[in-house]
């Protein structure tokens, strides 16, 4: 089984990945042009996000996410924090254009993914993972058998990124890790597996740390890689690591959320300590990739959080004590910020 993190696939799964992470994209667009109306509306009245909101009575997150989506799909433009329509969406998405597409989308109104939609714009509230769970998403993963299926889903994701995210990072001089969250320990054995020195530990809650612990054994790497049960949310983080991987975390949680789990990362890390975040980003100016923003809307959908671009990571970084030190690809659309607590 531990071939997994030393062999890698002969054809390459970057299409399927693009699929399923981007599946609920349209639905999004969906929603802003057939309830919404948005590029009607938008032609006449270039505004801010801020105005958006205030106008169609949408949140800020979700408002953010649309944006984003729609400047990588080449539909708006911005200037001066004002977002105005291109030629594209004047032409093809404005309900008095003779080229309008409205009528075309507006069949795609009642979908119940749409009609979600329409609700986490206006509420902010996530509608959760596949539209079939009512508990959310975080209460959700304290029942046995969706923590089984959800972990089981990003372990899967995490065999093809996890030999590719220690491939890029040196830690040769680094004694040990904390993996956040590590779910089933994906990354943690990863590391092991590279790093002959390295101990690594995954911090998970009930039920997953149990889990976790199965999945670990079952690569043999018990004695490498230990499980410590913990809440990431309450209290402070274990000390005495020396590096920090916060993997596909950030992007569950809104922004105060998700700074708070970066400045507990810090505050957890010694002087000279390593902060790994493993993640889809957008660029600085959250005017793409269009993969991850596609993806960001399927994270706005069923969690509480988005994408983050480069520019909110280094702001975070530089509040709480750490020193930008890269960026580098992983797989699949993801790459890996380095910081360095100073």
């Amino acid at each position: 089984m531990n071939s997994i993190f030393t062999d890698e696939p002969i054809t390459d799964p970057l299409p399927l990945y693009r699929l399923r992470d981007g599946l609920m994209a349209v639905d999004l667009l969906a929603a802003a042009i057939s309830h919404l109306d948005f590029f009607t509306w938008l032609a006449d009245h270039p505004s801010t996000l801020g105005a958006i909101c205030v106008h169609f009575q949408i949140k800020p997150r979700p408002g953010d996410v649309l944006l984003t989506l729609c400047y990588a799909l080449g539909l708006v433009t911005q200037a001066g924090g004002v977002f105005h329509v291109t030629a594209r969406s004047r032409e093809h998405l404005v309900a008095t254009s003779p080229w309008s597409l409205k009528p075309y989308y507006d069949t795609l109104k009642t979908r119940p993914q749409t009609l979600e939609y329409v609700e986490v714009l206006r509420t902010g509230r996530a509608a959760n993972w596949g539209s079939s769970h009512s508990a959310a998403w975080a209460q959700s993963m304290e029942s046995d058998a969706f923590a089984d299926e959800f972990t089981a889903a990003m372990d899967c994701r995490g065999v093809l990124l996890a030999p590719a995210l220690a491939k890029k990072v040196d830690l040769s001089q680094h004694k040990a890790l904390l993996d956040v969250a590590g779910g089933s320990g994906i990354y943690a054995c990863a590391f092991a597996m590279r790093y002959a020195h390295l101990q690594t530990t995954v911090f998970e809650k009930p039920p997953v740390d149990r889990i976790a612990r199965r999945a670990i054994q079952r690569r043999g790497l018990e004695k490498r890689v230990e499980v410590l049960a913990g809440d990431m949310f309450e209290g402070e983080l274990p000390e005495g690591f020396d590096a920090v991987l916060l993997s596909n975390i950030l992007h569950d949680w809104d922004e105060p959320v998700a700074e708070a789990l970066l400045a507990k990362a810090a505050r957890a890390l010694p002087s000279g300590g390593l902060l790994l975040i493993h993640d889809a980003f957008l660029d600085a100016a959250k005017t793409g990739p269009l993969p991850v923003a596609m993806y960001s809307a399927l994270l706005m959908h069923s969690t509480e959080g988005r994408c983050y671009s480069t520019t909110e990571l280094r702001i975070w970084l530089e509040r709480h004590g750490l020193d930008w030190a890269g960026q580098y690809p992983t797989a699949v659309d993801r790459s890996v910020i380095l910081a360095r607590k100073i």
